[in-house]
């Protein structure tokens, strides 16, 4: 009997998959289109012709992340259309932190076996999260790769540029000791620190309920940060992700100083508490693997403290005062 050619398809790579999540995703990406964008996707690369004028010294500001074991919630309950917002999120939110503008995004989602309709959830959340941003998904790659994932696996992974004039880059280096620090209320766990929460919930836990608060989309804070910094002056910021706040907030704090953090002065959501008491968890570990309920942490002026809390409830976001900049070592204490 001759031998079966073997085809790409056979092999485990069906193009005609891809091309037809292609074409059910191109009208969803268009929805976040800026008028810097040139061309639609499709092509081998976006194009983007920015908006320069007014800024005296233009600066291009980057950031690539993924959404880590967050995305193993997800399939354990195959719900997808929450994580893309988490992609955009990681990124966007770590751009702004310079005081910079989104621009466009781009994803990178690989999976052992194409499946469409799984794959248009995903991109919704992306497409979403991009809305929310403000910026343009102008392009991305489904990479379909047997042998490297299993039928069933995948991972998420993103990228972001912005842009800023450089005499208004925000990097801490005007931060002092009197300074107020002021954090921003997250929704939850964002996508971070789903491997300590995996560990101490099970899945039957998190199938009965628990995966509603666990696959809670992380908050976009750049638009109304982008809104506040038209009449406020803000120092520093820190997107308090992995490390949480011992890690985190002395990055963006400048040599001969550090930060006093008041426990206390704002509230914790319920799914920390859960996550301490499930696990024993010692509260320095949980201070430092998650956010607590602050996915932001600001440093102002202490005369810019009332104005700049206002501005964000004008916003939709709570903010607190959470501590101050103090005389030390680029390290964070809690009392």
């Amino acid at each position: 009997m001759p031998r079966a050619r073997v085809t790409y398809k056979n092999a485990g790579v069906d193009i005609d998959a891809a091309d037809r999540f292609i074409g059910l995703i191109r009208p969803l990406v268009r929805t976040t289109g800026r008028p810097e964008v040139l061309g639609g996707i499709g092509g081998f690369s976006g194009l983007f012709r920015p908006r320069l004028a007014g800024l005296k010294k233009p600066v291009l500001v980057s950031s690539t992340d993924g959404v880590g074991t967050k995305l193993l919630i997800a399939d354990m309950v195959g719900k997808f259309d929450t994580v893309g917002v988490d992609l955009v999120a990681m990124s966007v939110d770590d751009v702004v932190v310079l005081g910079a503008e989104p621009l466009f995004f781009l994803d990178y989602i690989a999976v052992g076996k194409v499946a469409p309709a799984m794959l248009v959830d995903i991109v919704k959340g992306v497409v979403r999260g991009c809305r929310e941003a403000r910026c343009a998904l102008v392009g991305g790659e489904t990479a379909e790769l047997p042998g490297l994932y299993a039928p069933g696996k995948w991972d998420l992974a993103g990228f972001c540029v912005g842009l800023v004039d450089e005499p208004k880059i925000i990097d801490g280096r005007t931060c002092r000791a009197g300074d107020a620090v002021i954090g921003l209320a997250s929704s939850g766990l964002h996508s971070n620190g789903y491997s300590l929460a995996r560990k101490v919930f099970s899945p039957r836990e998190i199938k009965a309920g628990l995966w509603r608060e666990l696959l809670r989309p992380t908050r976009i804070y750049c638009t109304a940060i982008l809104e506040v910094l038209k009449t406020v002056r803000i120092k520093s910021m820190a997107h308090i992700t992995g490390g949480g706040f011992y890690d985190n907030i002395p990055r963006v704090i400048p040599d001969g100083f550090g930060v006093r953090i008041e426990k206390g002065s704002w509230p914790i959501p319920p799914i920390f508490k859960k996550i301490q008491r499930a696990g024993d968890v010692d509260e320095r570990e949980m201070y430092r693997t998650l956010n607590m309920g602050v996915g932001m942490a600001l440093v102002v002026s202490p005369g810019d403290m009332d104005r700049t809390i206002a501005a964000f409830n004008r916003q939709g976001v709570k903010a607190w005062t959470i501590g101050e900049v103090v005389r030390g070592h680029r390290e964070v204490t809690l009392l």
